[in-house]
């Protein structure tokens, strides 16, 4: 037991570590990431459309 605590401790210490980026990112990234994650998005909708489609058509 007290190795799992041990283990869940240094998790915590980690996260908090890391909790704070230190990589500043300029505006231009910042869009660029945004509009990744509105691609992947959309991507993952198409990908289950598709699925529930062509479920559909079995």
């Amino acid at each position: 037991m007290r190795m799992i605590n041990q283990f869940f401790s240094k998790i915590r210490e980690i996260n908090q570590r890391y909790s704070k980026p230190t990589v500043e990112m300029s505006r231009a990234v910042k869009i660029s990431l945004a509009v990744l994650r509105v691609y992947l998005f959309l991507l993952v909708v198409l990908m289950i459309y598709k699925f529930i489609t062509v479920i559909k058509v079995v």
